[in-house]
């Protein structure tokens, strides 16, 4: 599973440095332009995953948006805000992307807008974050974010004061225009959110080693990373394969538990930990209901 993406994490795989006040200022924030942090043909795709900080983007040109269970393809200028409660992943569909984004951690704002800003529309989970933006719209955003990168390299003592008014503005820019509800009209919305459910399962596997560990053992698991309610997972992958949320988890389980018996000598104990049981009698019984054996009926 992948883990959520720290602020360093960011730095190191875009940047290749760690700025010298990252540890010093909690509530670290930066500017970027697009284009000097990824090429025509990103190297690495982008992972889904939850990141510790908020970012917003103005993305130019055409790309795919994965955002909890939301698929979102946008073609033209976006804009687009991200929160650390929901993981999130984007496709590049276009040769020349442009544009700009800016991070920031919860403390940067703490105390500076009313109500905190997850508490905005934007940043709610189960929210609408995408806004596209006319040429007349594009240029203000853009304006705004040539202001925060000019005052990012500035010595100016209360800069990070009117960075913060930038990005209020931006903000509130962005309410006024509303959402765009066509780019929420996925035609599958089924499809998509169990597509997501079923990367997450597979990439927990396979267990390498014994001190590897299974951790979404359940719906709720699941949903929680997904940032969607339990039951809608659930209806969502029912329709979608005609099994339980439950059972798809379960027969994963099954098949990675039996891949360790027949070709690892780790003992019964090592195995029942590495699929996250706390007792290998809680494995014993997973397993026999399951297969109508023990794990030791099953080695041998």
């Amino acid at each position: 599973m992948a883990k959520t993406e720290s602020i360093e994490d960011f730095y190191r795989q875009k940047i290749s440095w760690l700025p010298d006040n990252l540890q010093e200022e909690v509530g670290h924030f930066n500017v970027f332009r697009l284009e000097d942090c990824i090429g025509p043909t990103p190297a690495n795709p982008v992972r889904y995953a939850r990141r510790d900080f908020y970012k917003i983007s103005l993305m130019r040109g055409k790309h795919l948006y994965h955002y909890a269970d939301k698929s979102l393809e946008t073609n033209g200028t976006t804009l687009l805000f991200f929160n650390p409660q929901v993981p999130y992943t984007y496709e590049q569909l276009s040769p020349d992307p442009s544009g700009f984004f800016c991070i920031f951690k919860e403390a940067f704002f703490t105390e500076k807008i009313r109500g905190g800003i997850r508490d905005l529309p934007m940043f709610q989970p189960g929210g609408q974050p995408a806004f596209v933006l006319n040429k007349t719209q594009d240029k203000h955003v853009t304006a705004i974010f040539k202001k925060m990168l000019e005052e990012i390299g500035s010595d100016y003592t209360y800069k990070y004061d009117l960075i913060r008014n930038y990005i209020t503005e931006m903000i509130h820019y962005a309410l006024k225009i509303k959402p765009s509800e066509t780019l929420y009209q996925h035609t599958d919305a089924n499809t998509r959110i169990t597509s997501v459910f079923t990367e997450l399962l597979e990439r927990q596997f396979p267990i390498e080693t014994p001190g590897q560990r299974f951790t979404l053992r359940s719906a709720r698991d699941f949903a929680d990373q997904l940032a969607v309610h339990v039951n809608h997972l659930n209806r969502a992958v029912r329709t979608t394969t005609g099994k339980t949320t439950s059972s798809h988890i379960f027969e994963r389980l099954t098949s990675e538990a039996k891949s360790l018996l027949r070709h690892t000598d780790w003992n019964i104990s090592e195995i029942s930990y590495s699929l996250g049981f706390e007792e290998p009698a809680h494995f014993n019984q997973f397993f026999r209901k399951q297969t109508n054996l023990t794990p030791t009926a099953f080695r041998h």
